[in-house]
């Protein structure tokens, strides 16, 4: 009896080392890729840090270039109409 208990001992063990070495494999790939997930991950965060960058620079040139287009319209409507005053009048 005591034969058969390590028999069933054994084949209890040896069940459970196959199912171990079988998460082992398991854990193996998942951890290759979570891997090249990650490396993915961090090149598209690269990626859209550098979209966000432009916008930000496109923005803020599309905003100087709109003062200097208001100030330049506001010192041609000024200059005109100090021409209009220094104007003789026509007979």
């Amino acid at each position: 009896e005591l034969k058969e208990k390590r028999e069933e001992m054994n084949r209890v063990i040896q069940k459970e080392e196959e199912e171990k070495a079988r998460i082992q494999k398991d854990m193996n790939i998942l951890q290759e890729r979570l891997a090249r997930l990650s490396e993915s991950l961090q090149r598209k965060v690269n990626s859209r840090n550098e979209y966000d960058k432009t916008i930000m620079e496109t923005e803020a040139a599309y905003m100087k270039i709109l003062e200097s287009s208001q100030t330049l319209l506001h010192v041609l409507k000024r200059e005109s109409n100090n021409l209009s005053k220094k104007k003789p009048p026509t007979v």
